[in-house]
């Protein structure tokens, strides 16, 4: 016979401590108490406690200090933090201290008692090895995120740390930097990987819509409202519920959202019972949060809730070197729908593809590669087949005070000289190398005379 849990409640209020003794004895649970953060450090190497719940400010030692020491002492016993109202920054350092989750006070009975479990069920899970084995990149799959700089490979492991868990993911980059990606690789790593996974861009649907598909209506909530309708939370039920470009919803909104992440449950449009969800949240956003704080246009309470764990993910141009690598899978992918042969990218448009800019990052890639695959007539993407929209544009990278960087323009010149040079200035060869007619190479060589007359 398997043992029940073992917990440790740790409060300086006796009163507290004792009923959270209380409540969690009776569902089955072997507890004991702690008065003082001083003496649960103590108990850390003595007894194997599969969870700690502390609250987080105690006279001697407070609860950020438990957690800590318990990470390192025992680091696979589960911690969870309690905090008054207006600590949340104190929570969210414990969370990245390695706590599991936080609880608010006032809490209700039966916040406790879902976290618990939830808590332990994955306790369990990861003990029975269903969550990835180590937190490297190469355990999660090309076709979710692609890149192998250091920054992207930091972002991996963060991932696969946070997909074992429960905890709300904030997600923030600019536009096209691969944030639903991200949202899809936690989901599809976690122990919900079997359950719903949907998806809502928040700054797609005005603020009265976007409440009924996300909280769903009863029938006669509204005109038009003929029967009820499930919102995507209970959609999204036992799975994940990713909120696309949350930063642009309304403080109205922001207020119900709270709810969902407080209290975990949701009442539809028009409703008057509540009804409570078992949905793990992930959002994301291009906006800085933070500011919009400061600004009064995001409610500080909630952004806290979603503000746990954050992944940034950096634009594109701020890890060049994985560009190769993106673009290689992006001409695999759109040679599949285009039904086409092309082998590889050349050396030289390789060349402009990392030294431009890419403000739509690897979005802009993705599409400026299939453009690519689809019009162009070799095997072999040459810089004749690089969008012109991409070509024309001057490159490339903000100059560094240690070099001065070369314009598209500059670049494509300076190419064709080059390969004029190494055919002995033989123009049907030069333009077979280059994969373009002699017209358009004639009209380069011209536009380089006269760029060198005038110099």
């Amino acid at each position: 016979m398997v043992a029940s849990p073992r917990i440790l409640v740790v409060d300086d209020d006796a009163v507290a401590a004792d009923l959270l003794r209380e409540v969690l004895t009776k569902e089955g649970y072997r507890v004991q108490t702690a008065t003082q953060g001083s003496e649960a450090i103590q108990m850390a190497t003595r007894i194997p406690f599969d969870m700690v719940i502390t609250d987080l400010k105690m006279p001697d030692v407070g609860g950020l200090e438990v957690v800590r020491a318990f990470r390192q002492k025992s680091p696979q016993t589960i911690m969870i933090v309690i905090t008054a109202f207006g600590s949340f920054e104190t929570a969210i350092e414990a969370i990245q201290n390695g706590a599991y989750d936080y609880i608010s006070k006032p809490f209700k009975i039966e916040d406790i008692k879902v976290t618990v479990q939830r808590a332990l069920n994955q306790q369990r899970l990861i003990r029975e090895n269903l969550f990835l084995p180590t937190d490297t990149a190469e355990d999660l799959p090309l076709e979710t995120v692609i890149g192998n700089s250091p920054k992207m490979l930091e972002i991996y492991k963060l991932v696969a740390r946070v997909a074992r868990t429960d905890t709300t993911v904030l997600i923030q980059g600019e536009s096209g930097t691969g944030k639903e990606l991200i949202a899809r690789a936690i989901h599809s790593h976690s122990h919900r990987a079997e359950k719903p996974y949907v998806a809502v861009n928040c700054a797609a649907l005005p603020e009265g819509l976007l409440e009924t598909e996300l909280f769903g209506h009863t029938k006669g909530a509204f005109t038009g409202a003929w029967t009820n309708k499930k919102g995507l939370f209970l959609e999204a039920e036992g799975g994940t519920c990713f909120l696309d470009e949350i930063g642009d919803i309304t403080p109205s909104l922001q207020a119900k959202l709270l709810r969902v992440l407080q209290e975990h449950e949701v009442r539809p449009v028009g409703g008057t019972e509540t009804i409570r969800i078992d949905v793990r949240i992930l959002a994301a956003t291009n906006k800085d949060l933070e500011t919009l704080v400061k600004a009064g246009r995001f409610r500080e309470d909630a952004f806290y809730r979603l503000h746990v764990v954050t992944i940034n993910l950096p634009p594109l141009r701020d890890h060049p070197e994985d560009i190769p690598l993106l673009a290689n899978h992006f001409i695999k992918t759109a040679c599949q729908h285009a039904k086409k042969s092309v082998s590889r990218i050349s050396k030289e448009a390789m060349e402009i593809l990392t030294h431009y800019h890419w403000p739509g990052n690897i979005r802009q890639l993705e599409n400026v590669i299939e453009r690519a695959v689809t019009l162009t007539t070799n095997n072999v993407l040459m810089p004749s087949d690089i969008s012109e929209d991409l070509y024309s544009k001057e490159a490339v990278h903000p100059p560094s005070s240690s070099e001065a960087l070369l314009t598209l323009e500059e670049m494509k010149r300076r190419y064709v000289e080059q390969i004029l040079n190494q055919t002995g200035g033989n123009q049907s060869k030069a333009a077979e190398v280059l994969g373009i007619n002699r017209k358009t190479l004639y009209r380069l060589s011209k536009h380089r005379e006269q760029k060198s007359g005038g110099s």
